[in-house]
């Protein structure tokens, strides 16, 4: 199927609710784009009005700062909707924080009136506040914070593509294969499950995170690459084979003695130029650059405050690092946009800041009128949008690490990609799916070079 990234006609969107399917995060000057809805996203931090808060944990008790108090057995707020938004500010004119998950329980801080909410406005997080009205007042425990959980493939859902004749999928499991289909998903495009059942006749469906029921056997399994970021000591002494395979010689230039396999790693501890190329000595032999990718130093951009975390984007070598400071923290093989200089498929040179977070995030070119084919990628996971729609996120649909593939955006394997989404800021605190950065937590610098 083809590439799906996020630029070139293509829209990142994210679920919001039942009153709309999806919503776009902030808005992009390349008309292909079409990003609409949201508009009042954006990466404007406002002065904090009440409460700062560092921390996503509640307290023991709640601050109450204005007007009544909630019930004394309210302890979290329920979010009724998918995607919830939440304000920076109690006024629903302020920018964005993110937003939150459906049935999270999220903690109480705080209650203020303000514009926007015909009822009190509820602190539920660092600079995040939420209309009383627009959720459920609950007595249950709100979720606390726990270190992230890595998951083993990398990837939050089971993923799978429509076979070669399509996929339809069904409101209901009750109506599947019986009723008139509610979805008609096209060859190659792909769904998120979370989990699967048999209906009344025995045949095995698959229920989505849009809440279609699709037919196992019109889904192919996505089967994403394992290998993930590589930690660093300190030192950038990796590199990873990114054709079929890498020769191994014996010296420089010298007899060829193996191969390593593609994607496989090696850190080297010494680099010769031959020819006027370089030679990595691994333990296994010596490898040419010219089979290999292997990311070079950099100094932190002017941008980055002492000891602070940024992400540097090799276009030349595809790979990209984290440092903090001037101290390499793990680096990961990369996949960046095969376009140009000013393309709009090229990813973009220059020093960006992460300016929006996402868990997942779904994209597609289903608005251009002009695309050849159409797609559809659902649940794209751990997304970091660090110019309009421009990011660096999970991908499971190609193979092409190492080299130029996307149409703009900095694809990772889904374990590298959930490595660097962990790393990085702004923090989701618990039940949040996306969050903004704020004047307190700036977005991690990303340089792409």
């Amino acid at each position: 199927m083809s590439e799906a990234n996020c630029e070139h006609g293509e829209r990142a969107r994210y679920a919001t609710g039942v009153r709309s399917r999806f919503a776009s995060f902030g808005a992009s000057a390349l008309a292909s784009l079409r990003v609409r809805a949201l508009a009042s996203f954006g990466a404007k931090a406002v002065p904090l009005a009440a409460l700062t808060l560092l921390s996503g944990a509640a307290a023991a008790a709640p601050l109450w700062q204005q007007g009544a108090r909630l019930p004394d057995q309210v302890r979290s707020v329920q979010i009724l909707r998918e995607g919830e938004p939440m304000w920076t500010a109690p006024d629903r004119r302020a920018p964005r924080r993110g937003t939150a998950r459906l049935g999270a329980h999220l903690p109480v801080y705080s209650t203020r009136s303000g514009p926007g909410c015909a009822g009190k406005w509820i602190n539920v997080g660092p600079m995040a506040w939420l209309c009383e009205l627009d959720v459920a007042l609950s007595a249950a425990p709100p979720l606390t914070e726990e270190p992230p959980r890595v998951t083993a493939s990398g990837l939050p859902f089971d993923y799978f593509f429509a076979g070669a004749d399509g996929a339809f999928g069904y409101g209901r499991l009750s109506q599947a294969d019986l009723g008139a289909p509610s979805a008609q998903y096209e060859p190659g495009m792909s769904v998120a499950l979370v989990r699967t059942q048999t209906n009344a006749l025995g045949e095995l469906f698959g229920l989505t995170t849009k809440g279609f029921w699709f037919p196992m056997r019109e889904l192919n399994p996505a089967r994403p690459l394992g290998f993930g970021a590589e930690e660093l000591n300190g030192e950038l002494d990796v590199l990873w084979v990114y054709q079929r395979t890498a020769s191994l010689h014996d010296k420089p230039e010298g007899r060829r003695t193996g191969t390593l396999s593609q994607f496989e790693s090696a850190r080297y501890t010494e680099v010769v130029v031959r020819s006027k190329r370089r030679w990595f000595k691994t333990p296994h032999g010596w490898v040419s650059e010219r089979e290999v990718r292997a990311p070079t130093p950099s100094e932190p951009p002017e941008e980055a405050r002492p000891d602070e975390r940024w992400i540097d984007v090799e276009l030349e070598q595809q790979v990209i690092t984290a440092y903090q400071g001037r101290v390499p923290v793990f680096s990961a093989l990369a996949s960046t946009g095969r376009g140009r200089g000013k393309s709009e498929m090229a990813t973009p040179v220059g020093v960006h800041r992460v300016w929006v977070k996402l868990r997942t995030g779904d994209m597609d070119n289903l608005e251009n009128e002009y695309a050849g084919r159409y797609y559809a990628i659902e649940e794209v996971p751990w997304v970091l949008y660090f110019k309009r729609g421009y990011g660096l996120h999970g991908t499971f649909w190609h193979r092409r690490f190492g080299n130029k593939q996307s149409h703009g955006c900095v694809n990772l394997t889904p374990r590298a990609a959930e490595r660097l989404y962990h790393w990085s800021s702004p923090k989701l605190p618990a039940g949040w799916t996306a969050a903004l950065p704020t004047a307190y937590e700036p977005g991690t610098l990303v340089r792409v070079r």
